[in-house]
């Protein structure tokens, strides 16, 4: 059905192949911006029809609420064929009309076009038309879910293509508590059939949607209908059915007693764990610390230890790896005597485990076995690992262990770990990989802490001073970045007495890019300092690179000083006798960019008040 744009004028299409995809029309009259909005829902472009479905909630506004109910939305049934990107915009959007087709007492004329949605090829779409749904459905009285919605998921539940039957069991969980107890029960059969579905993706579907469905559930439910479907999820031939019985099995352990825990969770735990199929391990072990959680102790401390124990040593690398990234969380389950006694080793073997992936796992995770450990036993069993760790020949095993070296530090101490610790860092800051480096800079801050003033100034300061000068522009403005954090840790003295002149060296080097580097550095630096600071120690250099050769130059400095003006607003006499003087003759430069920024300085126009968007 067309929508009925008259008497609205028509839009000419001049150049189809120029396509402005700009979202906000610039025309005076509201409606002739819906009608252009109309047949951009209908252009032959995807990226018009695309933005128009954007601007839904905008012309359902302008069409009033009748026009919306009886002609736009049996229009938008139609698009059903549409490119996947303007489908799933218009399943985003469907959501967002229940104010312009009247409110809740009509929000159900809504339900046609995503029940086209939810049956269409494309997951995403399918998705993003149930999450509608689900909204829709929550704000709906019980009177309307029952007249509209439950038979809309009686259709899907039965349809013929899986495509609907694997949306339908994404709505029983927004639906199941709106209806009466009959009803419920009706429900539960229908799901049931979904859970025993000949089509592999419709149990998968089943199975996801438990999780959420389990919570609605009264106890006697839990145990008489969401355990029977459990069992079934859990002993499925396909293991891409059989990994989802996992987080499902976490749902349902939360809403038991301990002794139902142990009686109906706990063999099939121990089934899962120890699957035939490496994917359904790999999903145990990504979740170890969830399952923990819901089983609780003394489940835990007296079932739990030895599968982990076997999910670490798995054949399968990736079942190492994700069990490696649960160490330290579920380690606080369990005795420091048996994390010593039964967790140790399984880390010792992970440290020489021949996949990187595994190892960087490891290195995220082992500092956090240091609080379990104590002072006293950290340096006896896990000092040795964590430097160990830090000699990997990998770079991410090595970064990872330095992310964590507050924690670790906290037990051990900064002299026990300076020997191995410098030596990786600067192996680490001289990586071909400059993504690598780059890494190594966001840690400094947290090694300095760590380190103290007196060590980080001879061991390290001088690798922060030479990224300054790094051939890749983002190890440069990060190493600005990095100054400015050090200065938040060590003071503003160190800053004064360090780093500064190590920065004011690089004025006078012939290299142009040093010199602007000079100007970010100083800038930076300048946002915790003091005005009285600024004015003494930053402000004579950058006033003197006001005359520097290098147009590029010049116009930074006034970018640099009218980032300073909001700092030294307290020291007019600064600000009228050294910036504005300087800002005035750069308004009158050779150079076209120099005066934009020195007259946009002197204006107070910039946008952005932050220094790196204005250098």
């Amino acid at each position: 059905m067309e929508v009925d744009s008259n008497p609205l004028t028509p839009v000419d299409y001049m150049e189809e192949d120029a396509v402005n995809t700009n979202e906000n029309y610039q025309l005076s009259d509201d409606m002739y911006t819906v009608a252009v909005l109309l047949d951009d829902l209908k252009h032959d472009d995807v990226q018009f029809r695309l933005i128009a479905m954007k601007k839904l909630p905008l012309i359902a506004s302008a069409l009033g609420e009748m026009r919306t109910r009886n002609e736009l939305l049996p229009f938008l049934q139609e698009l059903v064929d549409d490119e996947d990107d303007v489908l799933l915009m218009l399943a985003e959007q469907l959501a967002e009309l229940v104010p312009a087709v009247g409110g809740i007492d009509f929000a159900y004329v809504l339900l046609a076009p995503l029940e086209n949605l939810v049956a269409v090829e494309e997951p995403t779409v399918r998705d993003r038309a149930i999450l509608s749904l689900c909204e829709i459905t929550r704000s709906l009285p019980s009177s309307s879910v029952v007249q509209y919605v439950l038979p809309l998921l009686k259709r899907l539940s039965l349809g013929e293509w899986f495509t609907s039957r694997t949306s339908a069991a994404g709505l029983y969980a927004a639906v199941y508590k709106k209806v009466s107890p009959a009803l419920q029960s009706e429900l539960k059969s229908l799901f049931a059939g979904l859970v025993d579905d000949q089509s592999p993706m419709v149990r998968r579907a089943a199975a996801k949607a438990l999780v959420d469905l389990t919570e609605q559930f009264g106890p006697e439910d839990v145990l008489g209908v969401a355990l029977v479907f459990f069992k079934k999820i859990a002993e499925d031939d396909q293991d891409s059915v059989r990994l989802l019985a996992v987080e499902v099995m976490a749902a349902i352990a939360k809403l038991l007693t301990i002794e139902q825990r142990i009686e109906h969770l706990l063999p099939a735990f121990r089934n899962l764990a120890t699957d035939k199929s490496w994917r359904v391990k790999y999903m145990v072990a990504c979740h170890y610390v969830d399952i923990a959680n819901a089983f609780k102790n003394p489940i835990v401390r007296d079932h739990f230890i030895e599968p982990f124990v076997d999910l670490v040593k798995d054949s399968e690398a990736e079942v190492r790896t994700a069990a490696a990234g649960q160490i330290s969380g579920f380690a606080q389950y369990i005795e420091k005597q048996v994390v010593v006694d039964s967790l140790l080793p399984c880390v010792e073997e992970l440290v020489a485990d021949g996949n990187e992936h595994a190892r960087a796992a490891l290195a995220k995770e082992v500092s956090g076995l240091a609080p379990i450990l104590g002072k006293e036993a950290t340096p006896k069993y896990l000092l040795p690992i964590f430097l160990h760790l830090l000699r990997d020949e990998s770079s991410e095993v090595r970064l990872n262990v330095i992310s964590k070296l507050d924690e670790l530090n906290e037990v051990v101490g900064v002299d026990s770990l300076s020997q191995s610790l410098l030596p990786a860092i600067m192996e680490l800051s001289e990586d071909k990989q400059w993504r690598v480096r780059l890494q190594i800079i966001e840690y400094m801050p947290v090694v300095a802490r760590q380190l103290g003033e007196k060590i980080f100034d001879e061991r390290l300061f001088g690798l922060c001073v030479s990224w300054l000068r790094d051939k890749v522009f983002s190890i440069r403005s990060a190493a600005t970045t990095n100054l400015k954090n050090l200065t938040e840790v060590f003071g503003i003295q160190w800053a004064k007495k360090t780093a500064i002149p190590q920065v004011l060296v690089m004025v006078h080097e012939e290299n142009y890019l040093h010199r602007m580097t000079t100007i970010y550095a100083l800038t930076t630096i300048a946002q915790v300092l003091s005005a009285e600071d600024i004015r003494d120690c930053i402000l004579p250099t950058i006033v003197s690179l006001s005359n520097d050769s290098i147009p590029n130059i010049r116009f930074n400095v006034a970018k640099s000083l009218e980032n300073m003006i909001p700092l030294l607003k307290q020291d007019e006499n600064t600000l009228n006798n050294t910036v504005h003087p300087v800002l005035e003759k750069l308004a009158n430069d050779s150079d076209g960019d120099v005066r934009f920024f020195a007259t946009r300085a002197l204006e107070g126009g910039a946008k952005d008040d932050s220094p790196e968007a204005k250098l």
